[in-house]
C-alpha cells in the first residue's frame, strides 16, 4: 500500500500564492488614481475588444489584471450583485464596500478549497461627492483586502511604478496632462537597461477611463485618446 504524499498546509498556501502571483505579474499594470475630476483608470491594452477597465454601477468602476476569462467573470457577477440590490433596495444601496467583500470571499474560497487559485487582482472605485468622500479597494488574490488612498497599481511592475508616481504624481493635473503622465509611467522600460530612453505608450494602446464627479449619476465614460488629451 502507497502512503498519500504529504504537503503541509503552510507548504500549499505559499506553492498557491507564488503561482496566483507569477499569473498576475505576467499582465500589464494597471493605475487607478483619485484626480480632481473624479478617479482614473488606466492600463495599456493592444486589445480593442477585451477590456481590463469598465462600469460596475452608476459610481463604481473596476479595473483587474490577471487571467482575463477569471476576472471577466469577476465582473460579470459584480454587475449583476449591484443591479439586483440596486433594484430590490435603492440605487444608493449598491457601495463599493459592499462589493469588494463580496469579491474577497469569491477570491478567498478560490484561494483555499479550488484546485487553483484565480490569478486576478482586482480594483473596486467608487466616486463620492468629494475627493474625501472616494473610496478605493485593492483585493488580492486570496481575498485579502486594502482600502487604499491616493492610488492603486497592481501588475506587472507594480512596486517600479508605484516608486514612480511618489515622485511624479499630482492630483490637480488636468485630465489630458495625467493621462500624458501615466502613458510614460506605465511605459517605463523597466526590464531595459537604465540609459534606454523610455517610449509613452501609444494612445491607440492605452485603455483610459474616468469616473467623472461632473456627472450627476452614471459617472463613469471611456476616454477616446487623443481627442480627450487634447481638451
Amino acid at each position: 500500500m502507497t502512503m498519500p504524499f504529504y504537503i503541509s498546509p503552510e507548504q500549499l498556501m505559499r506553492d498557491r500564492a507564488d503561482y496566483a502571483r507569477q499569473g498576475i505579474n505576467r499582465g500589464r499594470a494597471v493605475i487607478v488614481a483619485q484626480c480632481a475630476a473624479g478617479i482614473i483608470f488606466a492600463t495599456e491594452n493592444h486589445s480593442q475588444a477585451l477590456h481590463k477597465i469598465s462600469e460596475i454601477y452608476d459610481r463604481i468602476g473596476f479595473a483587474a489584471v490577471g487571467k482575463y476569462n477569471e476576472f471577466e467573470a469577476l465582473r460579470v457577477a459584480g454587475i449583476r450583485y449591484a443591479d439586483l440590490k440596486g433594484y430590490s433596495y435603492d440605487r444608493s444601496d449598491v457601495i463599493a464596500r459592499s462589493l469588494a467583500n463580496t469579491y474577497a470571499q469569491t477570491l478567498g474560497t478560490a484561494f483555499t478549497t479550488d484546485s487553483k487559485p484565480l490569478e486576478v487582482e482586482v480594483i473596486i472605485a467608487e466616486l463620492g461627492a468629494t475627493a474625501q468622500d472616494d473610496e478605493l479597494y485593492h483585493l488580492s488574490y486570496d481575498g485579502s483586502v486594502a482600502q487604499e488612498h491616493g492610488y492603486v497599481v497592481v501588475g506587472g511592475h507594480s512596486e517600479e511604478i508605484r516608486k514612480e508616481l511618489a515622485h511624479t504624481w499630482n492630483p490637480d493635473l488636468p485630465v489630458a496632462d495625467i493621462i500624458s503622465l501615466l502613458c510614460k509611467v506605465l511605459a517605463r522600460p523597466h526590464d531595459q537597461e537604465p540609459e534606454t530612453p523610455p517610449t509613452p505608450v501609444a494612445p491607440e494602446h492605452l485603455e483610459a477611463a474616468l469616473l467623472d464627479r461632473s456627472r450627476p449619476r452614471r459617472t463613469f465614460r471611456r476616454l477616446h485618446l487623443p481627442a480627450d488629451a487634447a481638451h
